[in-house]
């Protein structure tokens, strides 16, 4: 399956009135190569694994395969993935005909929020609201994985 998805830094807490759930995630990834990788997370009760393939040069599309898989799995999971996991709360937020999903993180990545939305195509027009800011589609800094490699706590 093709996703397409664009972030943003967010410039205020504006989003937390706004959103209609929170939700608790821990994730790890088994693997972690340029050309795939492989995520245990769970979020709130759920267990879910995600394959993903290369991300395309404006970073927006890729592959992507997401299952749910027993809670209780994806704890046992977690411990196999490479050290260390993410924290982070997620809260959803409606915005139009769609939703952006902003990114709370926590330990060595606190002071970080992102939000993301997902497009049905790369060319989707989309509402912004006033607490989005600056795009960071496709900087590979603020990838999941990198954020383990090198956490925003460590960034000049």
């Amino acid at each position: 399956m093709q996703e397409h998805e664009r972030k943003f830094l967010v410039t205020s807490l504006n989003f937390q009135k706004e959103a209609k759930k929170i939700i608790p995630i821990k994730q790890g990834f088994l693997q972690n190569v340029p050309e795939r990788l492989v995520r245990i997370r769970i979020a709130g009760d759920r267990g879910l694994i995600t394959i993903k393939g290369i991300a395309s040069p404006d970073g927006i599309s890729r592959k992507e395969w997401e299952y749910e898989i027993p809670a209780a799995d994806a704890e046992e999971l977690l411990d196999l993935c490479i050290p260390p996991t993410l924290n982070k709360e997620r809260y959803i937020v409606p915005e139009g005909k769609h939703s952006y999903e902003v990114d709370v993180f926590h330990g060595e990545n606190e002071g970080l929020i992102i939000a993301e939305i997902e497009l049905n195509h790369p060319q989707e027009t989309f509402s912004k609201p006033e607490w989005l800011g600056h795009e960071v589609t496709g900087d590979i800094r603020y990838y999941n994985v990198s954020l383990l490699t090198k956490p925003y706590s460590t960034w000049e």
